[in-house]
Order: structure tokens, then sequence, then C-alpha cells
């Protein structure tokens, strides 16, 4: 696959310098050296601000010379702290497979590019490229943890549980984020937005955190391994089973909301809501079990409620339809899948 005196890492930073002054120019004969004919490209928010993918050459070219100017991607390099450039063969193909990273305008990235040979040299096969933080706005974790000092130095204040309750409440403010359904993927954004110091609420129609598990039928265990489905910060312990049963999954749930610290309001219905304009912020309305009303204005709505096309998200300006509502249309939607199958 490679010339005798070519190594595998020489081969994957010739070609991520070629990237990078291509982009720089940007030259578009140049992009186009580096990429087969029949080429993929996924991007996730870090070039395009977009989440995409484009298949072929004469696709892939035009768009990254659209976006080169404005997201400024410099820094290519090898990720050394991620596995080594590596021969493998994925779907059928011999390819050199090599984790890098690369900064923008606006942030830092990461990626997974895959050379793959073209007569006398290595073309791009497939190319990755993922945001993983904004600058100015990075994770609170490691050094950049918090202090803890509002509540440990001042003994006649709040403590942190009072804090905490405080925060949860919303007596007096709104959330940034309304989160509508605790389960795997809420947790994930709540937990996310928690270290970005983005306000976020999630709220949920069971009694407790992981009952979206607990209430499924007895013998339910995860069907993917344990290894595509944790949660981040806080992994499943290395002796937990490949395929986690549900009470557990329920426990770790529940355990995980006060762990992260996030404000979760269960046994809490979304019932509807209408995005005001004037005021750039949604109104929703949420019930609760003893049929009390509450109206949150929140700025988003984030709505990770499974199956999306029969959950779809409303644009703002129109009205959210509360979702047992919206079922008999998701039925449909999936029938007229099947039928094109």
């Amino acid at each position: 696959m490679l010339a005798e005196t070519e190594s595998i890492t020489a081969a994957v930073d010739r070609w991520l310098e070629q990237l990078e002054r291509a982009l720089a120019a940007p030259d578009e004969a140049a992009l186009r050296a580096l990429f087969h004919p029949d080429s993929y490209w996924r991007d996730v928010l870090a070039l395009t601000w977009r989440i995409q993918t484009l298949g072929g050459c004469d696709r892939i070219v035009p768009e990254l010379k659209k976006c080169a100017r404005q997201a400024r991607a410099a820094s290519f390099a090898r990720d050394l702290q991620r596995t080594a450039p590596r021969e493998m063969t994925r779907a059928g193909t011999k390819a050199i497979e090599a984790i890098f990273r690369f900064e923008t305008a606006i942030g830092r990235g990461s990626g997974v590019l895959r050379l793959s040979p073209d007569g006398d040299g290595l073309k791009a096969w497939t190319l990755f490229t993922s945001l993983d933080e904004l600058k100015g706005f990075e994770e609170r974790t490691g050094r950049a943890r918090p202090t803890g000092v509002a509540y440990s130095r001042e003994f006649r204040g709040p403590n942190w549980l009072d804090l905490r309750r405080s925060e949860a409440a919303y007596a007096q403010s709104d959330p940034a984020v309304l989160i509508v359904g605790g389960g795997h993927a809420g947790l994930t954004i709540a937990a996310r937005l928690k270290q970005l110091q983005v306000d976020a609420l999630v709220v949920d129609r069971w009694p407790r955190a992981g009952d979206n598990w607990r209430q499924r039928y007895h013998a339910l265990t995860l069907h993917n391994q344990v290894h595509v489905n944790h949660l981040p910060y806080l992994p499943f312990p290395p002796s937990w089973p490949a395929y986690i049963p549900k009470d557990k999954v329920a426990g770790w749930f529940e355990s995980y909301v006060e762990a992260m610290e996030i404000n979760y309001w269960p046994g809490v219905e979304f019932e509807g809501g209408r995005y005001e304009e004037g005021a750039a912020r949604w109104s929703v309305v949420l019930g609760r079990v003893d049929g009390s009303k509450q109206t949150v204005r929140p700025r988003h709505v984030s709505q990770p409620a499974g199956d999306p096309v029969a959950r779809g998200f409303s644009r703002p300006g129109r009205a959210f339809q509360p979702l047992r509502r919206r079922r008999g249309l998701g039925r449909q939607a999936r029938a007229r899948h099947r039928h094109r199958q």
C-alpha cells in the first residue's frame, strides 16, 4: 500500500498537511487531488455548522471550498492521545485509518481519516470531522472543574444542598433549555449542557428517573453491548455485563441524575407550547400528576423522545402538539417508509 521509504504515520501527516494548505487557499484543484472520485465526507458541525454526509468528490470539494474561509480550519495533526494510524480493512476495503485533531475559528475538533491507494499514491476514501468544543465555552472538567468556593468558604450562607434545591426549583426563573424526556438522550444532553454552564431542565412523565426502563417487559436487556451505551463523564463500571438488564440501567439513570446535578422534574408531562417571536422564547405548558399546570418560558426546547418520525420537532412559529396525539402520525409515517422499501 505504501512505498518502502514511507511509513504509515508519514503518509497521514503528509495528507493532513496538504488538506490544511488546500483549505487555507482555498484551492479546488488541490482539494480534488486529495479525494477518490467515490469518497465520503461526514461533518458534524465542525466546518459546515451542519450535520451532513456528502458522497463523491464532485460534491465534497465544492462544499469544502465554500466553507473554508469562514471555518478557517488549521492545525491538523495526528491525535497522539488516540490509537496510532494503522492498516485496517473496512467494508472490504483495505485502508490506512488515522484519528486526528484540528482547530477552527470558533472551536476545536477531531476526525477520522481513511486513506486507500490510488495509482502511486493515497487518497481519502472516507473523512469524518466533528466539533468537540467551542473556544471560550470549554467544559468545566478536570483542571477547569468548579472550585466550590460559594459554599465551602461561606459557612453562614447556603450550603451545596440549599443551592441545588434552589437551582432545580425555578421558583423565580426559567431554564434556558427545556428537555422533554429523561431517557438516555435527554440525560446526555442535560449533562453536556451542565458542563457548558447552560441552564437546562429535564421533565419526564414517569414518577422516577429510570422508569422509562423499569416499566418495560420483565426480561429486557439492552440490545447493544455496554461499550456503545455509556453516558458522558460516568461510564458504566468495567465489571458490568455486556448486555445490561433494564433495571440496572434504570438505577444508573437515577444515580446519574443525582451525581451530575441534573435539574430533573419527574411526574411532569409536556402538554404543549408555542414559540413567541417577539420574546424569542417558547411558552410551554407542563402538567403535573396532581392536575396542576405550570408555564415555563425557555429559549430552546429539546425533544429527545426516540423515533423522530413519530415525534417530529415543531418549527418556531408553530404550536407543539402533545406527544400522545402524534403517535398515530408516527405509525402512518413508518408504514409509508416500509412500503417504500
